[in-house]
């Protein structure tokens, strides 16, 4: 049954799916997936709850399917879901996570990733929206109309929080790690 659907367009997945073929939910959803894993981790910075994030962004998409408008493109629209889960969820968190030092690794011996690492604590300095922003537009590439419509503001208001978050990380990172 999923090779019939392997050759309509996305416009006919949709009506598919909003007529309750799951097939054809999955077809539509499935390469939305692993951008949804990494911007919830981003967002969230633990692998099961990101994980959770996007399952739950998975069922609220298949209950809100007939909210997306016609014409208008999935991938901002899931990310606005999984993006908005994310906030959720860690609005709601009670306990933080205590994070333990590696007892395994030794402590004399240079980090190979050290520069990696730098920029790594200079994004997570950043604020969760700051945060958001960069990762949506470095790291999974989206242009800025889509990291616009992902947030919920304006493409340039998206360009000029991107710009003061590059600003921000220019202090925390040397000049050799760039």
């Amino acid at each position: 049954m999923a090779q019939a659907v392997i050759g309509e367009g996305e416009g006919g997945l949709r009506e598919r799916a909003l007529a309750g073929s799951e097939v054809a939910f999955e077809s539509l959803i499935g390469p939305q997936v692993e951008p949804g894993l990494r911007l919830a981790f981003a967002m969230l910075g633990d692998r099961a709850e990101a994980e959770d994030c996007v399952q739950e962004a998975i069922t609220k998409a298949w209950r809100k399917l007939a909210q997306l408008r016609p014409g208008r493109p999935l991938r901002p629209w899931f990310l606005a879901i999984v993006a908005n889960q994310s906030r959720n969820i860690r609005r709601g968190r009670w306990f933080r996570t205590v994070l333990v030092p590696d007892p395994f690794r030794r402590t004399g011996e240079p980090d190979p990733d050290a520069g990696h690492l730098d920029l790594e604590r200079a994004v997570q300095r950043l604020s969760p929206r700051d945060r958001q922003a960069i990762f949506l537009h470095f790291y999974l590439d989206l242009p800025l109309e889509e990291v616009a419509a992902v947030l919920g503001i304006s493409p340039p208001a998206a360009k000029a929080r991107i710009y003061r978050a590059c600003r921000r990380l220019r202090p925390g990172v040397s000049e050799e790690d760039i």
